[in-house]
């Protein structure tokens, strides 16, 4: 009776042994059948478990940073920057063009021109490429390519204003005031892309003296690129060539005449007063020297 009950156990284990070894067979089966269909699934709707970004493949080509700028405006005797940013460079190489003339300024960071003021800048790792124009005169105005080596090649330009910038003092160019009133004076510098530095006003040839009397001040305001000298009590020694020189603009100037208790137009009655007298004496000579031959 034991016997019969011990291959009984032993056979009834042995079958389930078998279940459990089909099932697992099957099952992983079934796994692997799932996994190879959605695996085809995916390739078949361009799928990838590790997607990777076009511009980062290693086929991609170059391609050019749009949200560079691409027109820059500078004045003459100021250094000028074109920025050209260039993606997945590679092994290409990146040269700037000038448009106007074909002339290839320059290779990488090479300058390929006898003008020393035209140079390449460009850091390791970095995808900026900056064309540096020092010194830059109206003449340098006009359209330079950025180009990058590929085949076909491709280019981006970008446009370069050089400017005259100058400054105007309002009014006349001639100012006649009335000894013990106010000499008013106010510069604007035009054309020019930033605020300037500096204004600085002289008489003369020097740089007007704050401590040299009292009741001067100057209102200097880079925002709205004026400049106001204010003289109070004028009296005849403050007359003279008063000019305004901002930096990097071309200076303007004003002749200021303070006079002593007399106006324009009485100094200018006077004045023709004083030639028709001159006149009629000459005439008077000359008649007498004929009549007395």
């Amino acid at each position: 009776m034991n016997c019969r009950i011990i291959l009984l156990w032993l056979f009834t284990n042995r079958l389930k042994g078998i279940s459990e070894c089909f099932s697992t067979i099957i099952r992983e089966n079934y796994d692997g059948t799932r996994m190879g269909a959605e695996t085809s699934l995916n390739r078949a709707e361009g799928v990838s478990e590790h997607v990777v970004p076009y511009w980062d493949q290693p086929f991609s080509q170059p391609y050019f940073d749009n949200s560079t700028k691409r027109e820059y405006t500078t004045t003459v005797g100021q250094t000028a920057h074109l920025h050209c940013r260039v993606r997945n460079l590679g092994d290409r190489a990146v040269s700037w063009i000038r448009k106007r003339d074909l002339h290839i300024l320059t290779v990488g960071i090479q300058t390929y021109t006898n003008d020393q003021r035209f140079l390449s800048l460009h850091t390791d790792g970095s995808d900026e490429w900056t064309l540096k124009i020092t010194s830059s005169q109206t003449r340098d105005s006009g359209v330079y390519e950025c180009q990058v080596s590929t085949e076909p090649k491709i280019s981006q330009a970008f446009k370069l204003n050089v400017v005259v910038s100058k400054a105007k003092i309002i009014g006349n160019p001639e100012l006649h005031i009335k000894s013990g009133s106010d000499i008013n004076l106010t510069c604007v510098v035009l054309q020019t892309p930033d605020p300037p530095s500096f204004i600085y006003w002289y008489r003369g040839g020097n740089v007007i003296n704050y401590s040299q009397r009292g009741g001067i001040s100057v209102v200097t305001e880079k925002q709205t690129k004026t400049s106001r000298l204010l003289i109070s009590r004028a009296t005849p020694e403050d007359s003279g060539n008063y000019t305004c020189s901002p930096s990097s603009s071309d200076a303007a100037s004003v002749l200021v005449h303070v006079l002593q208790g007399e106006t324009p137009a009485a100094m200018q009655h006077s004045s023709t007063v004083r030639s028709w007298t001159i006149n009629f004496s000459l005439l008077i000579l000359f008649l007498c020297f004929v009549f007395v031959r």
